[in-house]
């Protein structure tokens, strides 16, 4: 049966929890599955959009009544991040914590992108994809390097690790990052909840990897590789934040926050495998349902309009799902892989390197930014590894689909960064 979440009674009013309700239980980092932690990073990712997105929109809007409004709703989001947050072990080291973080990127990248009626969009993603499908390989080696742990179980071997687009690849100039943004009055409802969603789980990355860099205290050089990584999350949410329609109005867009929140609570709570974890994903897309009326009536009240004209069906699209979508995700990135690993961004669309002109701004800010190839963190990871074991790390269920990228005893730079041709090239100019 469709679900909508505006023909749900809400509660009359907001209500706050205490400290011994806000405190979960953290979960068993060796027993949990992969997709549960997945699940978790995703909504609390989805919790931080909520507090980025209504602190600004109390910042630009001037009538003090609404900003009390927001100022409840803000309240209530936070504790529901609180809740969330507290879910992550504190035996739980960043690094595993990563693989997760790399692990949602890639799984929830694919499902969308396989999902997506907007050809445009589906590429964006499709693009961003195979970059963090290498950032996962690059974190698994090293967390077998520094820790003597295998990335496969964590990722519940659900998803792949081999590489992608090389991370040295993938350093652009700001102005490739920007993309044509979608239109709410003609996007079908799941093209728009996509950007949303996407733009607040890579956001979610960003400040993770912001913040976590330099606690890094394993090497030295896994701090440079966080930093190094950081900065292709930020390019990521730039392409993705520049997809949503900017031109909707702070109440509108409040409205379409509130909605997706109910989407991803319910889509969470049906996929949800850990029976104690879906009684929070249900608590609280209850609290968000109330958040989503609350969000209407606030549209009416200083705008004059209904959420039909913002959300004109309010019947859930199909929902997102980890846990049947694992072998689908799997052959969809090989083909992706297969078919645009070379590609790189040039303004509002994407092209192989190959079809480059020498004087693109690609060539120049790539060559400014990583100097020598040799010497960039994303490479050393991998050189290392091979140096000490003889071959890298993958969790590969069949052969690489890009040929180039198949030897296991040298790191490929070249792949998306030159002009080759049908040539893999030397990996690396010593």
């Amino acid at each position: 049966m469709p679900f909508n979440p505006f023909n749900e009674k809400p509660e009359k009013t907001i209500s706050f929890e205490n400290w011994k309700q806000l405190n979960s239980i953290p979960y068993d980092k060796n027993a949990t599955d992969a997709y549960t932690k997945v699940r978790i990073i995703l909504m609390n990712g989805t919790e931080f959009e909520s507090q980025w997105f209504l602190r600004n929109m109390s910042r630009h809007v001037t009538d003090n009544d609404l900003r009390r409004d927001l100022a409840v709703v803000r309240r209530q989001e936070q504790q529901q991040q609180k809740k969330i947050s507290s879910l992550k072990p504190k035996d739980e080291s960043i690094l595993e914590h990563t693989i997760a973080y790399e692990q949602l990127a890639v799984d929830l990248t694919a499902l969308m992108a396989q999902n997506e009626p907007d050809d445009y969009v589906r590429k964006a993603l499709d693009f961003a994809l195979l970059e963090d499908f290498d950032h996962l390989y690059r974190y698994a080696d090293l967390l077998e390097m520094d820790m003597g742990i295998k990335a496969e179980k964590l990722v519940g071997k659900y998803t792949e690790i081999m590489p992608g687009r090389p991370t040295v690849s993938e350093h652009r100039y700001p102005l490739d990052d920007i993309k044509r943004r979608i239109d709410n009055r003609t996007a079908s409802p799941l093209t728009k909840l996509h950007a949303m969603i996407i733009t607040a789980a890579e956001q979610q990355t960003m400040n993770y990897y912001m913040n976590q860099a330099n606690f890094y205290d394993l090497s030295d050089l896994g701090r440079k590789l966080y930093n190094e990584i950081a900065m292709i999350e930020e390019q990521h949410v730039s392409m993705y934040e520049s997809l949503c329609d900017s031109s909707t109005t702070w109440l509108e867009c409040m409205l379409m926050h509130e909605y997706t929140e109910c989407y991803l609570y319910y889509s969470m709570m049906q996929d949800e495998c850990d029976e104690r974890i879906k009684k929070i994903w249900e608590d609280i897309l209850r609290q968000e349902i109330n958040h989503l009326h609350n969000a209407a009536r606030l549209l009416r009240k200083y705008e004059g309009k209904e959420w039909q004209q913002v959300i004109p069906d309010g019947n859930f699209p199909e929902l997102i799902s980890f846990s049947t979508m694992s072998e689908n995700n799997k052959n969809y990135v090989r083909k992706v892989l297969k078919n645009t690993v070379n590609n790189t961004a040039d303004r509002e669309t994407w092209i192989n390197v190959d079809k480059l002109p020498e004087t693109a701004d690609f060539f120049k800010y790539n060559k400014k930014v990583n100097g020598n190839v040799c010497a960039v963190a994303s490479h050393k990871v991998i050189d290392k590894f091979i140096m000490e074991a003889g071959e890298d790390y993958r969790f590969q269920e069949k052969e690489h689909p890009v040929k180039c990228l198949r030897c296991r005893k040298e790191d490929n730079v070249n792949v998306g960064r030159i002009k080759m041709g049908n040539n893999c090239g030397a990996s690396c100019d010593k």
